[in-house]
Order: C-alpha cells, then structure tokens, then sequence
C-alpha cells in the first residue's frame, strides 16, 4: 500500500474526501494523490496527520505493512 492508499483509508474512515483535505490543508489539487508514486515531504506528512488525528510514524508503518 503507499501512503495515499494509507491515508485514503483513514479519511475514508472519518468521512473526510481527499480533496477536502488538500482543500482545508491549502495543498494544490492533486498533492496528496500523486503520493501514490512518490514519498511527501515531511512537513505536509505531519499535516495530513496532524488533521486525521494520528502521526506520520502511523501512516508510513500502515502503507509498509500493506505492501
């Protein structure tokens, strides 16, 4: 799993779109997708975190466990 499919997941969870996030984080359309290929920086993991209640620590160990 990458990390996009990880915090799809928990947003799905929480009833949150991603592109409400990208929105109430002010990320570009699309950020957070595109990490499906590549690795975030670590300031806009820590967001993304921050705002789905858990840590960046959580998110990588989630997208490694699926993989």
């Amino acid at each position: 799993m990458s990390i996009y499919s990880a915090i799809k997941n928990i947003a799905k969870s929480k009833g949150k779109p991603i592109y409400q996030i990208e929105k109430d984080l002010g990320f570009s359309n699309g950020m957070i997708s595109k990490w499906n290929k590549s690795i975030p920086r670590a300031d806009k993991l820590q967001a993304v975190a921050d705002y789905l209640g858990t840590t960046p620590q959580y998110l990588l160990r989630l997208a490694k466990e699926e993989k």
